[in-house]
């Protein structure tokens, strides 16, 4: 992620995810995303994260933290993937469509975050800046920056990430975890 996306593209990229929900949500096929509108940043390969929200309750939320395809194709899939299929939701219902809200993260590459032990592992993180990635043999779990704003105690967003990736909370305490940080540039729609 090297620029900041321009205003216009941000609106672009909201309303290919609003788009493909409401295509997904009434069983219609999209049509294909017409490469001749947009910007090579966002025909640029890009890693995103859409989250859906009703009320400010979590609604969905599905993303790929590696970079594998067009940006605007990434979006549209992860969208439709945070409406249809993210396994903690039944699919959305086009009674909820007008008071889904969309928030998509734009994702840099993940970094290995080099530390000692587990006192070092706290001082090195970086609250609301950093996304972290935990990583136990096959299980890895990911919370963007934005949770910092519901977990702002680094202990407890470590304990709570060992939690979803289905591991005891104090794990990152005694165990050598691989831990991952990136940073995203975050926008949504406006209310």
């Amino acid at each position: 992620m090297s620029t900041p996306l321009t205003d216009g593209e941000k609106k672009t990229l909201l309303r290919i995810a609003r788009e493909a929900i409401e295509n997904a949500v009434r069983g219609t096929i999209p049509p294909p995303i017409d490469q001749t509108t947009l910007t090579q940043t966002l025909r640029e390969n890009g890693a995103s994260f859409v989250t859906l929200t009703i009320a400010d309750n979590l609604r969905g939320c599905i993303g790929a933290l590696e970079a594998y395809q067009p940006l605007a194709e990434d979006v549209r899939e992860h969208a439709v993937s945070a409406a249809m299929e993210d396994p903690r939701f039944p699919p959305v219902r086009e009674a909820e469509l007008s008071r889904i809200h969309i928030e998509v993260s734009r994702l840099t590459s993940p970094r290995e975050l080099e530390y000692a032990d587990a006192d070092d592992l706290l001082k090195k993180l970086r609250p609301h800046i950093d996304g972290v990635i935990l990583r136990h043999g096959f299980r890895k779990a990911t919370f963007l920056p934005q949770v910092w704003e519901k977990i702002p105690d680094p202990v407890e967003f470590l304990e709570q990430l060992c939690y979803k990736m289905g591991e005891r909370g104090n794990l990152w305490r005694d165990t050598k975890l691989q831990v991952f940080t990136y940073q995203v540039e975050e926008f949504h729609e406006v209310v």
